[in-house]
């Protein structure tokens, strides 16, 4: 039977070190007879290295296959959003192909948002270019109603439902009713909203129609102190703050 802590196969070198060992041990053979044990304790380690291995090894190479797996199926969602993405694409890229309006705006609605990926963004996308050709074709009707859709629609993201909501009020422009108006632009241009500065402008615009002049010039003014208006936005609030009669350069 072989010593406590020693495998079969532990215990069988041993033996034959032993016996290799020869009778009688004398100070002469102390490191010999050390070294010997050092190669006991090293086999038992080995075999416990061993041991452990048969037991516990298989959870190696399950996390090996779950790494490889893993990987592999990433690779394959990338892909897979690649495809829908070339599909989506092609698809708008055709229906805006007719020279009818009308045709395209059906074209369009017939092109499908789902599939891999962000399937809410696509939805927006076509959305947008509905409503754009729509109002290309002279369907304001339809044009409002659609991007209305897209602002009321809860499952997209709020940076899509601002964007319509804003482009909405726009369109409607002074046939809003001028509470229901003021409301919405009063919360698309609160501090941090991400068309602040283009609600800002749609606030002068809507004071300007309501002959509310000075008004409308502070608020144009008001307009160019913002960090984030662009050049364009600039250049449309001083033609504008020309047009109600102020002088752009003392804005």
């Amino acid at each position: 039977m072989p010593p406590a802590g020693l495998g079969n196969g532990a215990a069988l070198r041993v033996r034959e070190r032993a016996r290799g060992a020869g009778p009688g041990v004398g100070e002469a053979r102390v490191s010999e007879t050390d070294s010997f044990i050092d190669e006991v304790t090293e086999e038992v380690r080995r075999d416990k290295l061993f041991a452990v291995f048969r037991k516990y090894g298989w959870i190696g190479v399950v996390g090996v296959l779950a790494l490889v797996g893993g990987a592999s199926w990433n690779e394959w969602q990338k892909a897979k959003a690649r495809g829908e993405a070339e599909r989506f694409g092609d698809a708008m890229t055709a229906a805006l192909s007719s020279d009818d309006a009308a045709a395209r705006v059906a074209a369009l609605d017939a092109i499908s948002a789902d599939g891999a990926g962000d399937a809410g963004a696509r939805r927006a996308i076509l959305g947008f270019a509905a409503a754009d050709e729509a109002l290309r074709g002279g369907d304001r009707a339809s044009a409002l109603g659609r991007l209305e859709a897209l602002a009321a629609d809860t499952a997209l993201d709020d940076i899509y439902r601002q964007m319509a909501r804003l482009k909405a009020v726009t369109l409607a422009g002074s046939a809003m009713e001028p509470a229901a108006r003021d409301a919405a632009l009063a919360e698309l241009a609160a501090p941090g909203a991400p068309f602040r500065v283009l609600a800002l402008e749609q606030q002068a615009i809507a004071l300007m129609e309501g002959g509310k002049t000075e008004e409308a010039l502070a608020a144009a003014r008001a307009i160019l102190e913002e960090p984030d208006a662009t050049p364009g936005l600039r250049r449309r609030v001083q033609q504008m703050i020309v047009v109600l009669g102020g002088d752009p350069d003392a804005a």
